[in-house]
């Protein structure tokens, strides 16, 4: 079981446990998982992940990105990213659903991950050092290394949906004054893929993101269920064809404590087959302080963080130094550190006290986990915190 905890400063989540869905993927590099009408569940879970909403641990079962054959939506080949053959989702050159590598931020379809001004996408190689947060960083984590919170078989989904996906209605439960308002292109219940387990059926984070290809556009939910309609604590809205800062007022959150779109910070594996990943990673820490730095919009101080000096503000970047010798790394490990060293990592949300210096990307039944699992030897000391 994929253990995971996130805080909210304004409202305690201890005893949130949802029932949730997830989202179809339509043949589109980026898509964790593509599943027709005669397809079948996704990847397994993993122990210690981060991202919970809940002020306890919460469990976040079930994953995504493995191969599914049959369906109307044609066989899928190497998880997500592979190319599929047959169906009105298949990847191809040029299709309404094709999937294309690499570019701006990665791009799914014709979609690149908002402009090329964007945090998300800004290299950060030449930027100040922060002293202040570089050293409180290595006094709340101390000697340890950082954590790949993703794999073959675990990982944050997300799906793509086409452009004729209907709006339909949904309620916020816990954050209705910091959600943009519906309607949202989730698919049926039914072909619905999440985090945490299924439409009627989730636990954990039950993370609901749908990646709208034509129209680019970006629906994230968080604690999302479905029963009768769709239900998620709160939800987010973005245009990925514009700057993402401005976009969503000051002071909100979204399906990160943050305020800060996940889909922007995750690596897909389609990245890793075009050679490079062009923007930031998303990372997680145990605690953070009541502030915050660009590009988040929303603090947070999880339970016992509020007296913890060295809880660094939400948004802050760091990157890996560039003195760090990846030479003896895997090749999938070096793509990764490159990304680390150009254009950093973004401090999105909270993990529970044992998730460390966790960062996520997405699952995908092709990832190596022998070469992802080499980054686990990078020390949290080689890397350094950025002036925003």
């Amino acid at each position: 079981m994929r253990t995971s905890s996130m805080f909210r400063s304004d409202l305690s989540r201890a005893a949130l446990v949802l029932t949730g869905a997830a989202f179809i993927a339509i043949g589109c590099a980026g898509s964790t998982k593509v599943t027709g009408t005669g397809g079948t569940g996704g990847g397994s879970s993993s122990v210690g992940g981060s991202n919970g909403h809940t002020g306890g641990s919460s469990g976040s079962s079930g994953g995504h990105g493995g191969t599914t054959t049959g369906g109307s939506g044609g066989a899928t080949t190497g998880g997500s990213g592979g190319a599929t053959a047959g169906g009105s989702g298949g990847a191809t050159a040029g299709g309404s659903g094709g999937a294309s590598a690499g570019g701006l931020g990665g791009v799914v379809g014709t979609c690149a991950v908002f402009t090329p001004d964007d945090a998300w996408n800004a290299d950060v190689s030449g930027k100040t050092v922060d002293t202040t947060n570089t050293t409180k960083i290595q006094a709340l984590l101390g000697a340890v290394n950082i954590h790949p919170d993703f794999g073959s078989d675990f990982g944050i989904p997300f799906n793509t949906v086409p452009a004729t996906q209907p709006g339909l209605p949904i309620t916020f439960s816990a954050y209705p004054g910091e959600s943009d308002p519906g309607p949202y292109p989730f698919p049926p219940p039914a072909t619905a893929i999440i985090e945490g387990g299924d439409a009627m059926n989730c636990s954990g984070d039950c993370h609901m993101i749908a990646v709208q290809l034509g129209t680019c556009q970006l629906y994230e939910g968080y604690g999302c269920n479905y029963s009768n309609g769709w239900t998620c604590a709160n939800g987010a809205h973005w245009d990925l064809t514009k700057k993402s800062q401005g976009q969503r007022p000051d002071g909100w959150t979204s399906a990160d404590a943050g305020g800060l779109p996940i889909y922007a910070g995750l690596a897909r594996y389609s990245e890793y087959v075009a050679g490079q990943i062009t923007h930031a990673i998303r990372f997680t820490l145990p605690c953070t302080s009541d502030t915050m730095v660009p590009p988040a919009t929303h603090e947070a101080v999880p339970g016992g963080c509020a007296s913890n000096t060295n809880a660094p503000p939400m948004g802050l970047r760091i990157r890996l130094k560039a003195s760090f010798d990846i030479s003896g790394y895997t090749a999938t490990a070096q793509l990764f550190l490159k990304a680390f060293k150009k254009y950093g990592l973004i401090l999105a949300d909270n993990g529970g006290k044992s998730s460390t210096l966790y960062f996520q990307s997405e699952q995908n039944a092709s990832w190596s986990d022998d070469e992802i699992n080499d980054l686990k030897r990078v020390p949290v000391t080689a890397f350094e915190a950025v002036v925003p």
